[in-house]
C-alpha cells in the first residue's frame, strides 16, 4: 500500500494544468509517485488531500507563509522549494541595487547581491522607472543592455538596447505599478552566447548534481524560445562536479552557480530539493568573455524531465556512477519523438500551438 501521495500544486491558477506546462507537470509528478512509491493524487485539493501526508510538487517556487499552512518544512516534502518572500522566486534578486537609497521590497537582502557580485553579469535590479533609466544608461556606456521581465521565462518579454533611444522605446509601455511591484532587470548582453545549466536534486535519499547545456529552438511564430537541455549528471553534490575533469569555462560556470545557491541559503533562508541554474557564457562589446549566473530555478522545470529520467537510470544501475540525459521542445505538427524517447508532451497547446516534448538517456556518459 502507498505510504504517501503525490500531489500537483498550482494554487487555483485556472486553465493552467491544461496548457502544455500543466500537462508536462502532471506527467513529471505522476512519474515522481511511481519513483516513490506513492500514489498520485492530482491537483492538491484542501479538505480531499492531508498535507501531511503529501508530497508536493508546485507550479512555482513557494512562500514560507504559504508552506507552512501545506505543512511544507523541508526539501524531502516537495519537488521544489521554498522562499521568505515572493520576489526572492524571480531573477531580481540576481543583481544589486543601482545605490543605498533605492526602492526595495521589505526583506531585500543587499548581503546576497554583495555575496553574488563577482558570480553574475554586470547589471541592476530597480523597482521604480527613473531608475530603470539610470541603470540602462550607466551600461549602456559598456556596450548593449538587456532589460528583463522578472516575471517572464524562456527568454520570452526581454528586449536589447543599444542607444539611450531604443531604451526609452522599451521602458515607455511598461506599468509605474508593475516595475514597481515586481522590478525590472537589466543587464550586461552577451554576443556568441551558451547558457550552461547547473543544478543538485536531492530525491529518495540520493543528492544528484548536474551540468549541461541548453539550446533555443523556433516557436510557431518563428520566436527563438527554450529549445531543450542535455545534462551530465553525477552522484553526488557540488563537489562531485568539481571533481571531473572538465572545460575550464563550465567549472567557473559551476563555482558560479554553487556561490549563488550558498548565498541564497545563507542571506534568503531558502530550503530546496531542486536547484537549477542558468550560466551565461559569452563576449560582451569589447571583446571579453564573460560568465554569470542569470537565473535560478527552484521549482520543477524546463530540464525536470531529463532529471527524472537520470534519477531513474542511476537507481536502477546503483553502480553507474554518472548518466547523460536530455530533454527537448520541438514545435509544429511535423514533430517526432526519436526511438527510444519517452514522450512528456505531443498535442496542441491552446496558446504555443502544436508541441513535442520527450526525453533521452545518452550512452556516452
Amino acid at each position: 500500500m502507498a505510504q504517501g501521495t503525490v500531489v500537483t500544486y498550482a494554487a487555483g491558477r485556472e486553465g493552467y494544468l491544461r496548457t502544455h506546462e500543466g500537462i508536462t507537470h502532471t506527467a513529471l509528478a505522476r512519474e515522481l509517485a511511481g519513483l516513490k512509491g506513492y500514489a498520485f493524487g492530482g491537483e492538491y485539493v484542501r479538505g480531499r488531500h492531508a498535507p501531511a501526508h503529501c508530497y508536493f510538487v508546485p507550479r512555482d517556487t513557494l512562500c514560507a507563509e504559504d508552506a507552512a499552512e501545506l505543512g511544507i518544512r523541508e526539501p524531502e516534502d516537495l519537488f521544489g522549494g521554498v522562499v521568505p518572500l515572493g520576489f526572492a522566486r524571480t531573477k531580481v534578486i540576481t543583481h544589486g541595487l543601482l545605490g543605498e537609497e533605492s526602492d526595495r521590497p521589505p526583506g531585500w537582502s543587499r548581503a546576497f547581491s554583495r555575496a553574488v557580485a563577482d558570480e553574475v553579469l554586470p547589471g541592476f535590479t530597480v523597482f521604480n522607472r527613473r531608475e530603470a533609466e539610470l541603470a540602462g544608461l550607466r551600461l549602456l556606456e559598456g556596450g548593449p543592455v538587456r532589460v528583463k521581465n522578472p516575471l517572464a521565462a524562456g527568454g520570452r518579454d526581454q528586449w536589447v538596447v543599444t542607444r539611450r533611444e531604443e531604451l526609452t522605446a522599451v521602458l515607455a509601455p511598461l506599468a509605474d505599478g508593475d516595475i514597481a511591484r515586481h522590478g525590472l532587470v537589466l543587464e550586461r548582453n552577451l554576443s556568441q552566447v551558451s547558457t550552461l545549466s547547473v543544478g543538485l536534486v536531492v530525491l529518495e535519499g540520493l543528492t544528484l548534481a548536474y551540468h549541461g547545456t541548453q539550446w533555443n529552438t523556433r516557436d510557431n511564430l518563428g520566436r527563438s524560445v527554450y529549445g531543450g537541455s542535455r545534462l551530465f549528471v553525477v552522484r553526488g553534490g557540488g563537489e562531485a562536479l568539481l571533481g571531473l575533469e572538465l572545460p575550464p569555462r563550465v567549472r567557473r560556470a559551476i563555482a558560479q552557480a554553487l556561490v549563488y545557491d550558498r548565498a541564497a541559503t545563507e542571506h534568503y533562508g531558502v530550503i530546496a530539493s531542486r536547484r537549477n541554474y542558468d550560466v551565461a557564457v559569452g563576449v560582451d562589446d569589447q571583446g571579453r568573455e564573460l560568465s554569470g549566473v542569470l537565473e535560478q530555478s527552484w521549482r520543477v522545470g524546463g530540464a525536470s524531465g531529463a532529471e527524472l529520467a537520470a534519477f531513474q537510470e542511476l537507481q536502477r544501475l546503483q553502480e553507474r556512477p554518472a548518466v547523460s540525459a536530455s530533454c527537448t521542445e520541438v514545435y509544429g505538427e511535423e514533430a517526432q519523438p526519436p526511438p527510444g524517447a519517452r514522450v512528456v508532451f505531443q498535442g496542441l497547446d491552446p496558446e504555443v500551438g502544436p508541441l513535442l516534448k520527450y526525453t533521452v538517456i545518452h550512452e556516452d556518459a
